[in-house]
């Protein structure tokens, strides 16, 4: 082989690895030419969200899309049911999420739902769940995690955490543990801005990273890292670009070996510091091996900034080859490992699709008495959606009272709307005030304040952390605002089941 022979090939190889790490979105529902066409010169994996999303039968098709090009490529999404849902994103989830699951603490209960969406996931074709969170929420007031958590003790999340690994990943459906090293003592959203964790570590060693090492033990086929500054670890990178958090920690010493994925790099976190190109190459560098991005950015132009980017930082020496080749081959690895996967039957439980509102049902804690109600009136108190759970997936049960009690009305009330208002709205009728983390929005308390003070037969729903004291005549803690979850609590307040 002639030297430039040599080169040349080196050269593609590099750039058919710098393509293999990349795991893009792209708009709509189907394949654009240009994708398919990056997919047959090395694009091993893509990003599915929302916008992708139609139905099952067009995301099938879609997927078998891909596959014609490339029968190993691995399809990821964002579905972690509950609030987090793309899968049915214009509906709302019929798998409650992680606190409510925590909330039952019944890892039998966990592990069914995990396998039955799993196994949704892996009939449309979908192989790749960067899911579950196995952040431990021990900050209250932390803006994007939230209900996403399955609470704030370790145990409880560890134990949760490797129940759903199990499940998901029984219906051969990879899960990718998520935001390492722990996202839960926030209360920044890193969509936004750098998040930052001050706690020593010995805290970390026995908080955030014990659901991890619980994932690790599980057999996680992947773990995704956090865009957060934990000065006790790292002082000056955020966990995504750092050596000593990815290939230090996770690596060397949690003996991590399966594949590192980043949070998504158009995140502000990253993008509004580094930039994304430069984010890559120094994630990779880390010790991550495939870069999510497509959340915000989903076009051609964003696959061959990162391509060029990551091929240029090994031409330069900045990025080793070797690593770079280690990080796709890892890639690679996981794409066999979904190519070979054989699911488990369905669990007994699971049957039908009952297995998500029966859980639901089970992570009611309702507080006071239930009394026969005609035409309530249900006034639902809108925060604004972090991105992560977005605010084109409807929520709260007033869809389901009126299918159940013939004559509910409702409305939705944002931020600056009264008590006054709802009341003049509400007439005569029950008030059924719902809220979404009213502890963390000092406006909702106000009106749920009046609204009690007003009417004292008010139901209050809440759907989110319930973290303030019940109040009301009936109060509903859902511990999440998935479409079951709205059912649920919609059974309970006209009667139709027995209060849990």
């Amino acid at each position: 082989m002639t030297v430039l022979a040599h080169r040349a090939t080196a050269s593609d190889e590099v750039t058919r690895d710098a393509l293999a790490v990349l795991q893009p979105g792209f708009e709509g529902t189907t394949a654009p030419a240009w994708l398919l066409r990056r997919i047959g010169e090395g694009l091993t994996s893509v990003g599915l969200f929302g916008r992708n999303i139609a139905s099952p039968e067009q995301l099938a098709a879609l997927t078998a899309q891909l596959r014609a090009e490339r029968d190993d490529v691995l399809v990821a999404i964002d579905e972690e049911g509950g609030d987090v849902t793309r899968l049915e994103v214009r509906d709302g989830s019929s798998f409650p999420g992680n606190l409510a699951l925590g909330a039952v603490d019944d890892t039998g209960l966990t592990r069914a739902v995990a396998h039955e969406l799993g196994r949704r996931l892996a009939e449309c074709g979908v192989n790749l769940n960067w899911a579950p969170s196995a952040d431990v929420n021990s900050d209250p007031d932390n803006p994007v995690i939230g209900v996403r958590s399955f609470g704030a003790d370790t145990h409880l999340a560890a134990r949760h955490t490797a129940a759903y690994v199990e499940g998901l990943q029984a219906a051969g459906v990879a899960a990718c543990t998520k935001h390492f090293p722990g996202h839960g003592d926030t209360n920044v959203d890193s969509h936004h801005a750098l998040p930052r964790i001050d706690v020593d570590l010995d805290t970390l060693a026995v908080r955030e990273l014990v659901p991890f090492r619980a994932a690790i033990e599980a057999g996680t086929k992947a773990v995704m890292s956090a865009h957060i500054l934990v000065p006790a670890l790292d002082p000056t990178r955020p966990a995504t670009l750092s050596p000593q958090i990815l290939t230090g920690l996770l690596r060397k010493e949690l003996g991590y070996e399966g594949l590192i994925v980043t949070d998504g790099m158009e995140m502000h976190a990253i993008a509004g510091t580094y930039g994304i190109e430069r984010g890559s190459v120094l994630a990779i560098a880390a010790g991550a091996d495939a870069i999510c991005v497509g959340g915000g950015l989903a076009d051609e132009a964003t696959v061959l900034r990162l391509r060029d980017a990551l091929v240029a930082a090994v031409r330069e020496g900045t990025l080793p080859q070797e690593r770079l080749a280690d990080a796709a081959a890892r890639v690679r690895a996981l794409a066999a490992w979904t190519r070979g996967a054989r699911p488990d039957a369905r669990p007994e439980g699971s049957r039908a699709s009952g297995i998500g509102l029966t859980a639901a049902r089970r992570a009611l804690v309702v507080t006071g008495t239930v009394r026969p109600l005609t035409g309530p009136y249900v006034a639902t108190l809108t925060p604004v959606a972090n991105i992560a759970v977005g605010d084109e997936t409807p929520w709260g049960p007033a869809a389901d009272l009126a299918d159940l009690l013939p004559g509910t009305a409702s409305d939705l009330y944002p931020q600056g709307a009264t008590a006054t208002e709802i009341l003049a709205a509400a007439g005569e009728r029950t008030v059924v005030a719902v809220v979404r983390d009213a502890h963390r929005h000092p406006w909702m308390t106000e009106v749920l304040d009046a609204l009690v003070e007003a009417r004292p037969d008010t139901v209050v729903i809440e759907m989110g952390l319930p973290r303030a004291e019940p109040r009301g005549a009936l109060h509903i803690a859902t511990h999440g605002a998935a479409r079951v979850c709205g059912r649920a609590a919609a059974e309970v307040v006209a009667g139709a089941v027995t209060a849990v």
